[in-house]
């Protein structure tokens, strides 16, 4: 019964320090992904998909790849209440997957939510240049 009770401690030990770890994780940069494989080599479509939308605003962020670490990956899951990878975290907040990643740039919302934290989308700096070029031609 002793054993029991040492190893029950352990394991919520070892939760506890996997969750305070994510949570630094989260907390050490201002966009941070878990992502399966690496944003060089993402190794699912979804995933891959977070990169291509971060990379086309031109954040730099942290990655994660949770198929290297098994707790990682059920950690990230317990950590954020959500179930599936890849995971964005912005300002150390859960932001969501991939799907909400993307409707957040096609309505336009990541480029404000970037911006809020001090990161201006290169989305948004093409454009701003975009229209200074037309508006300088027309006149």
């Amino acid at each position: 019964m002793f054993r029991f009770g040492a190893r029950c401690s352990l394991i919520v030990r070892s939760f506890s320090t996997k969750h305070d770890e994510i949570s630094n994780l989260v907390k050490k940069n201002k966009v941070v992904v878990f992502m399966k494989g690496v944003p060089d080599q993402p190794r699912c479509g979804f995933s891959n998909a977070v990169v291509q939308i971060l990379q086309m605003h031109g954040v730099t962020y942290d990655a994660h790849d949770v198929l290297k670490d098994e707790n990682l990956r059920q950690g990230i899951k317990d950590f954020s209440n959500w179930p599936t990878i890849p995971q964005v975290f912005i300002n150390g907040d859960f932001v969501g997957g991939c799907d909400i990643l993307l409707e957040m740039h096609r309505s336009g919302e990541l480029a404000e939510e970037l911006k809020k934290i001090g990161i201006s989308s290169a989305l948004l700096r093409k454009e701003e240049s975009s229209s200074g070029d037309t508006k300088g031609s027309t006149e």
